[in-house]
């Protein structure tokens, strides 16, 4: 049996599929201070496994200072006149007016900060030699004072590493993990190449840590083999996970955009926005031509302001990720009212424990679920029957806020809003427009938004799949093995291709097909825009995608500018045998489960409930409508009508 786990921020979920290639679905609240605990019982449940799968939290855990998640000691190792690099930064200030900003702390403080008299020019070319006896000193240095993880940075060490291949093996002999720039981030911008490779030498201890403890208890029940998701929407092997640990620090949100970009393939959809909506936060990422969207940079542990990553508040790591906007917007999000009286939603989530009020587990402050319960969109019981929901509980948390039933409208409306926006990030300011897209809802508390939330933004085509709850961990099975390597300024486009390629066959043995990415600027300009290469690579064809996207992206273009490419990309991808998404009945009238009371904008309407696994192919529901599912519910409202699809896939479009 091959099972896949999810670790989110209220459920840790399974997706497994058995001997006979059938899916079964399981849920388990999450122990976020233990997350393997949640993961090891819910195996256990299901009788173990030959293989799994895994999408995991504790990177981004432990660098936005998650208790029980202790920082390693980190000491970073670089070329003198460099030590404070990690520091300066880019001067980016998040808050422009505000006096009392601080930056964030940096993960190495400068008594751990040591120089080296090395230097290398940005040909690659020595222009003074690295002194083994002082690196030799310095290991034993970093070792009296207790240093569990280096990172080595050396300057222009992307055109030539052979100073910090030499510092690995010196360093490795005194400290346990050791971190160089040239296998995490072989790339032009010392302060972003620094800031990666210290975040990556930080999470090196963690993440081992981790993934040791959870072998441990795999083994235990029999699992011989686990695989990692990656930030790029792929899997790793753990070996590679626990070397360059900075790749997985957006695992799981990456198996939701994956599963959106199969199930867009599987029903023909060439748009689709893969909106995610679990306990704590709410995703949002699109798919283009069946490929999903992917950035090359990204800050960790920082601010967020409406789905924006703000600049300069956390720590930049410049390596491939799925282009994702996230919210505090989930179904454990606190409604509160601030210190002028106006209602608000989040960021600070009830997660697991306690959970909302409803739960039963100690929460009084009321979330997005409790306001969901007493508005009747979602029923008293969850995950088939097993958890009774409390609605009296509910009502009296949100009657401390004001007339319950306003609050929860006046909640459900401000996180859709806010969600709506995090949709707009990955669209609107990428030059799409979202009305061109199919709106594809998961997540347990997705569905129950999805709707209203495409009414906001003019999309008029909702697809909620099967088992939206476990979706993100349906992804997981449907991920192929990816593995990149990138190399810096190529001076032959094709040549450099070939030879990542040729590097990356070697290591892996085995290589379905390759998928290239060039980051490109104009001569001169600041930053740059990933954009696909061809085979062969040609600079024209580079150069007339990288304009289409500028155009598209800023508005113009500079016709009389060379381009130049900075970074050379490549993805080796082995493909792996995939399930089959479960079909629904193929005949049968069903039956209405019950009728309820449910508010929609327009107030209380009586409202008839079905249960989807009773639902044929072709059967047409009109809003106003409920779907109850093992692990989600759907909301019909009024003026829509959904369908279902021949994957068991609900079709939710305007009347």
């Amino acid at each position: 049996m091959i099972v896949a786990v999810d670790i989110g921020g209220t459920f840790t979920d399974f997706v497994y599929v058995r001997g006979d290639g059938s899916l079964g679905f399981y849920k388990v609240l999450s122990t976020p201070r233990s997350p393997e605990v949640a993961v090891l019982e819910g195996l256990h449940v299901l009788g173990g496994a030959s293989f799994v799968v895994h999408a995991t939290t504790i990177a981004t855990n432990a660098l936005r200072g998650q208790v029980g998640l202790e920082l390693p000691r980190v000491a970073l190792v670089t070329t003198r006149g460099f030590r404070d690099v990690v520091e300066i930064g880019r001067q980016n200030r998040p808050r422009l007016y505000d006096p009392l900003f601080e930056k964030p702390r940096p993960l190495v403080p400068r008594d751990l900060r040591f120089e080296v008299d090395e230097r290398v020019d940005f040909k690659g070319s020595i222009l003074k030699p690295l002194d083994v006896r002082e690196l030799e000193s310095l290991g034993s240095r970093l070792g009296a004072l207790g240093v569990e993880s280096a990172a080595i940075v050396f300057l222009h060490s992307y055109a030539n590493p052979v100073h910090e291949v030499l510092a690995e093996s010196v360093l490795s002999k005194h400290v346990g993990y050791v971190s160089p720039s040239y296998k995490v981030a072989p790339e032009p911008r010392e302060y972003e190449r620094t800031s990666t490779t210290v975040v990556n030498a930080t999470l090196m201890p963690i993440v081992s840590g981790y993934l040791e403890r959870l072998i441990k208890g795999l083994r235990e029940l029999g699992v011989m083999e686990l695989s990692i998701m990656s930030s790029s929407g792929g899997l790793v092997t753990v070996e590679e996970a626990m070397v360059r640990p900075v790749q997985i620090v957006e695992s799981g949100p990456a198996a939701g955009v994956i599963a959106t970009a199969e199930l867009s393939r599987m029903l023909g959809i060439p748009r689709a926005i893969g909106f995610d909506m679990g306990g704590t936060t709410a995703k949002a990422g699109t798919v283009v031509d069946f490929e999903v969207e992917v950035t090359s940079e990204y800050e960790v542990g920082g601010e967020a302001h409406h789905g924006r990553i703000v600049k300069g508040s956390g720590y930049p790591v410049r390596f491939p990720f799925v282009d994702l906007a996230e919210v505090s917007a989930g179904g454990g999000s606190i409604i509160w009212r601030d210190e002028v009286g106006a209602l608000r939603v989040g960021p600070i989530s009830a997660g697991a424990d306690p959970g909302p009020v409803c739960y039963g587990r100690g929460g009084v402050r009321p979330t997005i679920t409790d306001a969901n319960l007493a508005l009747g969109r979602i029923g008293d019981y969850m995950l088939g029957g097993a958890m009774k929901l409390d609605m009296s509980a509910s009502i009296k948390a949100l009657q401390a806020l004001g007339d319950p039933e306003v609050v929860a409208w006046e909640a459900i409306s401000i996180a859709n809003l806010e969600m709506a926006r995090a949709i707009r990030l990955v669209t609107v300011e990428r030059g799409l427009d979202p009305a061109d897209f199919t709106l594809v809802a998961f997540g347990g508390a997705g569905p129950q938004h999805a709707v209203e939330i495409a009414e906001e933004l003019g999309v008029r085509s909702v697809v909620v799949p099967p088992h939206p709850g476990l979706f993100s961990a349906l992804g997981l099975l449907l991920a192929d093995w990816r593995f990149e390597a990138r190399v810096a300024y190529p001076v032959d486009l094709e040549e450099a291709y070939l030879k990542l390629e040729g590097e990356l066959l070697g290591r892996l043995g085995r290589v379905d097909y390759f998928v290239r990415y060039a980051d490109v600027r104009y001569e001169g300009q600041g930053w740059e825009l990933t954009v696909p290469a061809g085979r062969p690579a040609r600079l024209d064809d580079v150069r007339r995608a990288f304009e289409e996207k500028h155009l598209a992206t800023y508005g113009f273009t500079l016709e009389d500018r060379s381009v130049e490419v900075v970074l050379a990309r490549v993805f080796a991808v082995i493909r792996r045998v995939k399930p089959g998404l479960p079909k629904p009945r193929a005949l049968g009238e069903p039956r209405v489960k019950v009728v309820r009371k449910v508010y929609f904008k327009d107030g209380w309407v009586n409202t008839p409930v079905y249960w989807r696994d009773d639902l044929p192919v072709g059967y047409k529901i009109e809003g106003p409508a409920i779907v109850e599912e093992y692990d989600s519910t759907t909301v019909i409202p009024p003026g829509w009508v959904a369908v279902v699809g021949g994957h068991g896939e609900l079709r939710i479009g305007v009347v």
